[in-house]
């Protein structure tokens, strides 16, 4: 399932038209956004959690040539999956 497919969900199954599906999903994403970059942590109970994961400078190697790069420390999000959804995803019935 990727965005559109979700706003299609949305919009069928509350009845509600395309343009204010489209509407939600972005102001969800974008709370989640701003909670994260802000340092924050969006969790939802049984699904999982996002957060944002610091990583050091290091050197790193350009495969093709071999050369060194130096690497830049960065913030990349990062998701938990929840107790519950990897119970429902390794459910073998």
């Amino acid at each position: 399932m990727n965005k559109s497919d979700s706003i299609e969900a949305l919009s069928r199954k509350e009845n509600i038209t395309v343009k204010d599906a489209v509407n939600i999903v972005n102001m969800i994403f974008d709370g989640f956004t701003e909670a994260i970059k802000s340092g924050g942590r969006v969790e939802m109970r049984g699904f999982g959690s996002f957060s944002a994961r610091v990583y050091e400078a290091y050197t790193g190697r350009n495969p093709k040539t071999g050369e060194s790069v130096p690497v830049h420390p960065k913030r990349l999000p990062f998701f938990k999956a929840g107790k519950e959804l990897k119970s429902r995803v390794d459910r073998t019935k």
